[in-house]
């Protein structure tokens, strides 16, 4: 094996070392002595302790109009709250009181977050997280030119979201919001699984105007830079795939189920995968337990 190869081998691994080591430094732990609920916070220049759900739910009342009282809207210019972790939901609306969030529809969000303190913020947040989480519909209309012909739709979306597009350095969605798009509590990578696509449309091409007033752009910046390099239709895709993403277990809800009458004559045995009749769709529960989208014209 020649020198220079070894080398090159060695500089991989040193990079995949010190990956691990700035991932280990950027996600926020869990605390090990103390429940999670009494861990103190700090949200200048205010003090605050995780939320109360209870609370949250009363103080919630007020976001109603909007976001529907459970956290899923029926008006889909709106985003939806339920599922949301905690630590985003007040992350954000110190954002919107703070004027640093003032695109899209911040003006509307600025009087009712000015109205909260950093504790009411962590109450409805903590509430919000209770709650489920609905989906809609994914486009799935086929696409008829350019270079994503013959794809449908909302494909083009699932493509980035899971794969990115190596050759035009944009990472896969879900390396930071979940195969199933319910993001990361850590972090505070928010959930947008089930999010409508109006909205979502419209805060990723925020992200690639580039342009924030947020003191700590950190994060914004990450979004920008994936963002600068999608299309208009990429984008749309993207927003409709997330838009039917969701669990597909919750389909089925079996342990919600009552158990099913004893059928009035026995059953056929079912033949195993490889005998099955062609044209017979086999059974694949795997798959069924994937998370994927709602599809629909």
């Amino acid at each position: 094996m020649s020198q220079a190869r070894v080398l090159g081998m060695i500089g991989v691994a040193a990079l995949a070392v010190a990956a691990v080591a700035y991932a280990q430094t950027t996600v926020t732990p869990i605390p090990d002595n103390e429940p999670v609920q009494s861990a103190p916070l700090t949200t200048a220049p205010e003090q605050s302790t995780w939320g109360d759900v209870d609370a949250g739910a009363t103080k919630a009342g007020t976001c109603a109009a909007c976001h529907g009282l459970d956290g899923n809207p029926t008006d889909l210019q709106y985003p939806r709250l339920a599922g949301q972790s905690e630590r985003y939901i007040a992350q954000q609306i110190a954002l919107f009181k703070s004027g640093e969030r003032n695109t899209g529809m911040a003006a509307v969000m600025k009087p009712f977050a000015d109205a909260l303190s950093a504790q009411d913020a962590r109450d409805i947040g903590a509430y919000y997280a209770t709650q489920e989480a609905g989906a809609g519909v994914a486009d799935d209309t086929l696409v008829a030119e350019g270079p994503y012909e013959g794809l449908k739709f909302y494909e083009i979306g699932q493509k980035l979201f899971r794969s990115g597009d190596a050759e035009r350095g944009i990472p896969a969605c879900m390396a930071c919001h979940g195969p199933d798009g319910t993001g990361n509590p850590g972090p505070a990578y928010p959930h947008v699984a089930g999010q409508p696509s109006q909205y979502t449309q419209r805060r990723l091409e925020e992200y690639r105007a580039g342009q924030t007033g947020y003191t700590d752009p950190r994060l914004f910046n990450i979004m920008a830079t994936v963002a600068s390099e999608l299309t208009d239709q990429e984008i749309g895709a993207l927003a409709s795939y997330m838009e039917g993403l969701h669990p597909r277990a919750n389909d089925y809800a079996a342990a919600d189920a009552p158990p099913a009458p004893a059928p009035a004559t026995p059953a056929a045995p079912v033949p195993p995968a490889d005998t099955v009749e062609e044209g017979q769709p086999a059974i694949d529960l795997e798959a069924d337990a994937e998370a994927g989208p709602v599809t629909g014209s």
